[in-house]
């Protein structure tokens, strides 16, 4: 073996020290097991750095890699996963063929089968299910690890195809509150800011971010600027003692889920101290005064009981934030991960803005992906966003991809936003989806609440796809498996966090019968027969440079605009930053240097939520408050976790990675180097507490929550008293003498003991906070383990098939699908206009002698009326009827009304204008139930109903508005 370093022993090698833009100099790191007989260019997909490699070859096997040092991301530079993941590729348990089910789930009871045969099982069980219970019953669920070619066909089937809006990436557990808090501050995705500016920064901020460990080369990177002249300062919010921290000039090691409240307490002192960029406030943002008022109210000291970091650390930090010039604040799953996710991403954003360090070197944000390709799984539209950062909610954006893609506006489901992937597996528990595609993803051990994950994938009724490149958890759960080529075995293109786009080639070919992932889309659009407008396939390229010059064409005009890159650009130099357009011919280093944002209400990619609440922000509600090319401030307050730590789960669990592992070590773990230096699940504790405890180093601890429990051995310090940290890489596919599926004696999945809960914004899960207890394991348990741990298992699968039982009695028999439920909505439609017809003539009784009143009311019949005629030849084909025995609450109101006119006089006719309105709402929220229905049936009847009952129901709600507005002052204000 040639190397140019241990990477494991030496994670980040020597150093090289420097200061200035553009002056890192080039490392050459380098590893092969014999000597290649050519190069073949590509880049690193084992972390969201994204570095530039060449990857070794001789003969059909990759040898090893080199770094790129033309690569302006690492100046050729690898780190550890980067120099030994490679030997995945080899490993000798690759899927090779296709697999179909022979047995019942979990376990390995497949045949193989040829492509034809795995295809055509798909392709007819797909088909079925959307004749059976609609597209609502198909989802995907794909992953931060495929190509941009890749994820752009496979976002083009599912909404243009399939018209199912049920598919994300695992990039949701990663990155998802990067994009939601990039859109909430700036108007649309994508990184302001560069991985140059470590060049120049006189003060670098990581919140939540191990940088250390998550991005070994862009650590590299600060570590030289550390040790050259001008070294930047280091501030670092994290809970544990990391390599990140022990480097920084100061450490605030805040409690577990308490994020925002920190974040609130800098911004309260440096504004207190006068270190607002005021004249950049004013110009280009909106929101400071609503900002400031909500930090007032965190001064030190109440920061510091609510956080546990002490005052003089606030200051310290404080003063180094507000008295840079150059400041670069990064983020990454400490925030997103975290509680108030959103809330605390977007406080990172606001802390920048108002120093107004944006827009210049060494200046800015970077809120971190996750994944190596996590950019482009949000670009293409492949998990929550829109395709290439366009507005669904704008139907000028809708109808110009419609444009892009050659199908009529209305086939794009935009009735509702992506379904989140935690969302997905509770729609597929309850039996809502049929069929779940997952693709180069591992959820039977990176989503949270694992034992409630496995019962999901169980289920007989759940037709569970699984392609990927070797056998893990996962597909031990699958009715079929499909193997695919993996990175080195496939050409195309990638974009890492700052927005750099590689190429990467095909070095080798793939194993055995194992395909490409982009030919099997294809091969399943073409076999399920989807077609554009004149009837051509949806379709329309069949090799990666096609799908990429297809992507080129659908982000022209966009901000991810990469309309002016091409393969032979790509070729031979350094990965290139979008935008690359006319303007910027050879890319962008970073956005914004004009200090216009995308905030406009037209150009917007997001009219924003309420980032405390989550609550959408209706179109009209932002053009009202148009921030026309300004950043946004949105403030927010602390809230309590919901769990945690009390007297029987006294400790704060947390999870986290290591620098040697990448997500579930399907590619990392057969890596021998990298699985030797980070073998098995730790339990991180503090000094103080394993004291207390009498548990020593090594020693083997459980950890329990509410959900589950973990047993690993103890590891003693470097983490505040009262918290827990375990690692989240580890499963089971490698476990001796198991099925590899579920726990069979010691369960070591962290994800054993998270919650089932997400951000409110962003929907990412919270796998970072949860109440914890741990107990001290003796040696008699040890020894008795392995047979307790089967005996729970047996226990599990028990319930679970008991519960499989009590769901198939209540499920009705017969080859028939469901009853649609969208005939009990239209049957509520039209009782709520029959209600509010009756509700219009009691309160007619009483307003007689007043004649805007009574005409008003008959206008408002009137109006029912009509809504009813459009409704009724729309609705037939359902044969609507509410639910059998549905009183509804708000059908005593006619009644209600007449009692309240009679006894209260004019308070009584206030109090039925009011109770009025409520029937209104009632009908509104009706109606917007059955009109998204209608957009996802593509019942176009149904939907221009809708769309007329739409306009008649708000002239019922303002007319009623008006009324009230009229007639309150008088009625509550004068006494009588």
């Amino acid at each position: 073996m040639h190397q140019t370093r241990n990477s494991v022993t030496s994670p980040w090698g020597e150093r090289t020290p420097y200061f200035g833009e553009h002056q890192w100099p080039a490392r050459v790191d380098a590893q092969t097991d014999e000597e290649p007989e050519r190069w073949v260019q590509s880049c690193c997909v084992l972390c969201t750095n994204g570095c530039g490699l060449d990857i070794g070859v001789k003969g059909n096997r990759i040898v090893g890699v080199r770094g790129r040092a033309e690569d302006v991301v690492n100046r050729g530079r690898l780190g550890p996963k980067g120099l030994n993941g490679w030997v995945a590729n080899n490993s000798p348990d690759r899927l090779t063929r296709p697999l179909i089910r022979t047995g019942k789930k979990p376990g390995n009871t497949f045949r193989e089968a040829t492509w034809d045969e795995a295809m055509e099982l798909l392709t007819r069980r797909c088909k079925d299910v959307v004749a059976r219970y609609t597209p609502g019953a198909v989802a995907i669920y794909n992953s931060g690890q495929l190509f941009l070619e890749d994820y752009y066909t496979l976002s083009v089937i599912a909404q243009a195809g399939l018209r199912t809006n049920h598919i994300d990436g695992n990039t949701r557990l990663c990155t998802a509150t990067a994009g939601s808090s990039l859109r909430e501050t700036f108007g649309r995705d994508g990184q302001p800011s560069s991985y140059r500016d470590f060049d120049v920064a006189d003060c670098i901020l990581h919140v939540g971010h191990n940088i250390a460990a998550t991005q070994a080369v862009s650590w590299m990177h600060i570590l030289d600027r550390r040790r050259g002249p001008n070294p930047p300062r280091l501030v670092v919010i994290d809970p544990r003692t990391t390599d990140t921290a022990r480097e920084a000039d100061v450490h605030l090691a805040l409690r577990v889920g308490t994020n925002v409240a920190l974040l609130n307490g800098l911004m309260h002192l440096i504004i207190q101290h006068g270190h607002v960029d005021q004249a950049f406030v004013d110009a280009h943002t909106v929101g400071f005064a609503a900002l400031r008022e909500k930090v007032a109210a965190y001064p030190p000291r109440r920061v510091a009981e609510i956080t546990g970091v002490p005052v003089d650390q606030l200051n310290a930090a404080a003063h180094l934030l507000g008295t840079s010039e150059r400041l670069l604040a990064t983020a990454l799953q400490g925030i997103y991960q975290a509680h108030e996710a959103t809330a605390a991403a977007c406080q990172v954003n606001n802390l920048v803005l108002i120093r107004g360090m944006i827009g210049k070197p060494g200046c800015g944000v970077i809120q971190s992906n996750g994944q190596p390709t996590a950019q482009n799984t949000r670009e293409t539209g492949a998990d929550g966003e829109f395709t290439a950062f366009r507005n669904m909610e704008n139907p000028a954006h809708v109808a110009d991809l419609a444009r892009v893609w050659n199908v009529e506006p209305d086939v794009i489901p935009t009735f509702a936003p992506h379904t989140h992937c935690t969302q997905l597996f509770r729609l597929a528990e309850q039996g809502s989806i049929r069929m779940l595609w997952i693709i180069a993803t591992n959820p039977a051990v990176s989503m949270p609440n694992l034992p409630r994950i496995r019962k999901t994938l169980a289920k007989e009724d759940l037709f569970v796809v699984v392609q990927d490149v070797f056998p893990t958890e996962t597909t031990r759960f699958a009715d079929l498996v499909l193997p695919s080529a993996m990175w080195g075995e496939k050409t195309g293109t990638f974009t890492n966090t700052d927005r750099t786009v590689h190429i990467s080639y095909k070095a080798v070919d793939p194993p055995g019968e194992a395909r490409p992932d982009m030919d099997i889309f294809i091969d399943f659009a073409r076999r399920m027969g989807f077609t554009d407008r004149d009837g051509q396939p949806l379709i329309k390229w069949d090799t990666p440079e096609g799908a990429f010059d297809a992507w080129r064409a659908c982000t022209k005009g966009q901000n991810c605009d990469y309309s002016g890159l091409t393969y032979a650009k790509l070729t031979g130099g350094s990965g290139i930053q979008w935008p690359v357009n006319d303007e910027h011919p050879d890319g962008t280093e970073r956005q914004y240097t004009d200090l216009r944002f995308p905030t406009g209400v037209d150009e917007c990619g997001s009219y924003g939520h309420d980032i405390e609440t989550g609550a959408a922000v209706t179109r009209e509600q932002y053009a009202a408050n148009d921030p026309a090319g300004r950043a946004i401030l949105k403030a927010a307050d602390w809230f309590a976790p919901p769990e945690s730590p009390d007297d029987e789960y006294p400790f704060w669990l947390t999870t986290g990675r290591l620098i040697y592992h990448f997500h579930t070590r399907t590619k990392t773990g057969r890596s021998p180097a990298l699985q030797a230096a980070a073998p098995d699940v730790f339990v991180q504790m503090s000094a103080e507490d394993a004291a207390r405890m009498d548990v020593s180093e090594g020693e083997m601890v459980d950890v329990i929550t509410r959900r589950g429990r973990v047993r690993g051995a103890a590891r003693l310090g470097d983490i505040l008293p009262g918290h827990v940290f375990i690692p989240f890489h580890y499963g089971y596919w490698d476990e001796e003498g198991t099925d590899g599926a579920e726990p069979d004696g010691r369960p070591r999945a962290a994800n054993e003991l998270t919650m089932t809960t997400w951000d409110p914004v962003s929907k990412q899960p919270a796998v970072k906070f949860a109440a914890a207890k741990l107990q001290k394991v003796s040696a008699a348990r040890t020894a008795v383990a392995k047979v307790a741990g089967v005996a729970e298992r047996v226990v599990e699968r028990a319930g679970a098939a008991a519960s499989a039982i009590a769901s198939a009695i209540t499920r009705p028999s017969g080859d028939a699908p469901e009853r649609q439920r969208l005939a009990d909505y239209l049957g509520l439609l039209r009782l709520a206009h029959e209600r509010f017809i009756v509700a219009c003539d009691a309160a007619s009784e009483h307003a007689l002698n007043e004649g805007e009143l009574s005409m008003g009311l008959s206008r408002l019949q009137e109006i029912s009326r009509q809504s009813l005629s459009w409704l009724e030849p729309a609705a037939r084909p359902y044969n609507p009827a509410p639910p059998a025995g549905d009183a509804n609450e708000l059908g005593s109101l006619p009644e209600k009304i007449r009692l309240n006119r009679a006894r209260e006089g004019h308070l009584g006719q206030l109090r039925g204008l009011h109770e009025l309105y409520v029937l209104a709402a009632d009908l509104h929220i009706t109606l917007v139930a059955v009109k998204k229905t209608a957009m996802m049936l593509l019942d176009r009847a149904l939907m221009a109903s809708c769309d007329r009952i739409e306009e008649n129901t708000h002239r019922q709600q303002a007319w009623l508005l008006t009324q009230v507005g009229a007639h309150a002052p008088q009625i509550l204000g004068v006494p009588l």
